[in-house]
C-alpha cells in the first residue's frame, strides 16, 4: 500500500496525517484503497455476529491473559498499513505502536465478518496479510448471509490447517486462546431465507 492514502474528501494525506485525523474523525479506512468508511454503518446480521461472537469467546478467556477487542481495534498489518478486523483477541500482553494504545502490533486471533461486498477483500488481500502476521495463530472467517465459518490455524510459520464449519453444531476449537464456541452461538438470533 502506498504511503499516501485518501479520504473521503479526496486529500492525500501521508499515514502519519491520515492516523490523526481517523483518531479525531473516527473514520475507519481500510486497504487496499484507504478511503474512509466515515462510520458506516452495518447491518443486523453483522452487529449480532460480531456481538454473539465476542460474548461466547470473552466469557470463555475472562479470568485468563486475554484481552478481546471489539471493531475499532486498529491493527497493523505492516509499516504505513493497517485495518480493523471485526473482533481481535490477543493472548498475553498486547503491544501496542506509539502512546495512544490504539495500534495493536500483536494480534493471536483475527475474526472477520464477511459479507458479500467485503467478501473478495476479506478472503485475498487481508487474508494474506493476516497469514504473514507472526503473531496471528488464528484467523476465523464468518459469513454472514449463510452458516459457514472458514477457521485458519497455523502449524508452522508456513502451514496452516484449513477447517470449514456448515452445521449449527459444529464446534470451533480455538487452541490458541484455549476457547470452544459454537456455530448456534454465532450465529444466535439469525435467520437465513
Amino acid at each position: 500500500m502506498s504511503e499516501k492514502i485518501l479520504t473521503q474528501t479526496e486529500t492525500v494525506l501521508t499515514t502519519g496525517e491520515q492516523l490523526k485525523f481517523e483518531r479525531r474523525e473516527a473514520v475507519r479506512p481500510e486497504p487496499p484503497n484507504g478511503k474512509g468508511l466515515g462510520g458506516a454503518g452495518s447491518s443486523r446480521r453483522h452487529n449480532l455476529i460480531g456481538s454473539n461472537t465476542t460474548v461466547a469467546i470473552g466469557s470463555r478467556v475472562r479470568g485468563h491473559k486475554c484481552e478481546v477487542y471489539v471493531n475499532d481495534m486498529r491493527v497493523r498489518l505492516a509499516p504505513h498499513e493497517y485495518c480493523y478486523p471485526d473482533v481481535v483477541v490477543v493472548a498475553g500482553e498486547p503491544k501496542f505502536e506509539g502512546r495512544e494504545l490504539d495500534i495493536l502490533l500483536n494480534p493471536t486471533v483475527i475474526v472477520e465478518i464477511m459479507s458479500r461486498a467485503t467478501l473478495a477483500h476479506d478472503k485475498t488481500e487481508k487474508l494474506d496479510r493476516y497469514l504473514a502476521m507472526e503473531s496471528v495463530r488464528e484467523i476465523i472467517l464468518v459469513k454472514e448471509e449463510e452458516m459457514r465459518v472458514e477457521h485458519y490455524h497455523k502449524q508452522t510459520i508456513n502451514q496452516w490447517t484449513y477447517k470449514i464449519y456448515t452445521s449449527s453444531q459444529d464446534i470451533v476449537t480455538i487452541d490458541s486462546i484455549n476457547c470452544k464456541i459454537s456455530l448456534s452461538e454465532i450465529y444466535s438470533q439469525i435467520k437465513f431465507d
